[in-house]
């Protein structure tokens, strides 16, 4: 027969708990590598966010990043293509936006000679043509998404063609004149 201590415990009791205890801190130990995995590896870490030196870009050109796997459009836009995209009432826009809403980053600044913006057409996910010097542009001299005939303008807004939305606009500031970080 089990002896009882002076608070009424006995030493089965003692085992029982050590053993829960072990037990407890086993199965953590066991579980730590497949909970761990699940955490986002250094690579996809890295992209979260993206600094772009644009002193480079003339007025009229465009490059193309990657951000988190995405091509993001950054365009320095002449005056013409701004004048171009602040002259369309929204009236006329399937998906209404002004061109300085397009073109103010998260901290609130607008800098209209700029325009980063998600190069993914939002009809079927393909990537539009117009970044690049000799392709078209489409009809409103902005992007044209060949594979299913979607036409954006100067501020990236969907004007002709199945494309529900305007061209997504990424998180993105700028730390200086030159420099815009993207994520």
């Amino acid at each position: 027969m089990a002896s009882d201590t002076a608070d009424g415990s006995n030493r089965r009791d003692f085992l029982q708990i050590a053993g829960y205890t072990a037990l407890g801190l086993g199965v953590a130990a066991a579980a730590w590598p497949f909970i761990h995995q699940m955490n986002p590896s250094a690579d996809v870490l890295a992209l979260a966010s993206v600094d772009v030196d644009v002193s480079t870009v003339e007025e009229g050109m465009a490059i193309t990043v990657q951000w988190r796997g995405k091509p993001v459009f950054i365009r320095h836009r002449t005056q013409e293509e701004i004048d171009a995209a602040r002259a369309v009432a929204l009236d006329e826009l399937r998906d209404p936006a002004t061109d300085e809403e397009r073109t103010t980053s998260n901290e609130g600044v607008t800098r209209p000679q700029w325009l980063v913006q998600i190069g993914i057409c939002t009809h079927l996910g393909c990537v539009p043509l117009g970044n690049r010097v000799g392709e078209p542009k489409g009809d409103y001299g902005g992007w044209f998404c060949p594979c299913h005939g979607s036409h954006y303008d100067t501020a990236g807004r969907i004007r002709k063609g199945p494309a529900p939305l305007n061209l997504l606009l990424p998180p993105y500031a700028f730390l200086g004149d030159t420099e815009i970080t993207i994520g």
